[in-house]
């Protein structure tokens, strides 16, 4: 898949595995980087949706078009998907699902 990022930050992020530590703490900031490198070897979303582990969904509610993939218990990393085959994703962001 094309992966774009809805902010420069994101990209960053994913781009220098140093500043994703300094955000999200060692262990979050290695699985959006890994995450991503999933995302981007997938041909669509059909397939990234097959990938065991992710546990990727469709979202529901106000963020209805957006899936979700797990990073840690708590962390999820969330995305829109595009393209005549649904081919391009956009990184949303990096949220916790619950709050503590």
């Amino acid at each position: 898949m094309i992966v774009n990022f809805k902010t420069k930050k994101l990209e960053k992020y994913y781009c220098q595995s140093n500043q994703a530590q300094k955000e999200f703490g060692r262990q979050i900031a290695e699985k959006y980087i890994q995450r991503v490198n999933l995302i981007k070897a997938a041909k669509n979303l059909d397939e990234v949706m097959s990938l065991p582990g992710l546990r990727c969904h469709p979202l529901k509610g106000n963020r209805k078009g957006q899936y979700a993939v797990k990073l840690t218990g708590f962390y999820r990393l969330i995305f829109t998907v595009d393209g005549d085959c649904l081919d391009i994703a956009l990184i949303e962001e990096v949220s916790k699902h619950y709050d503590d």
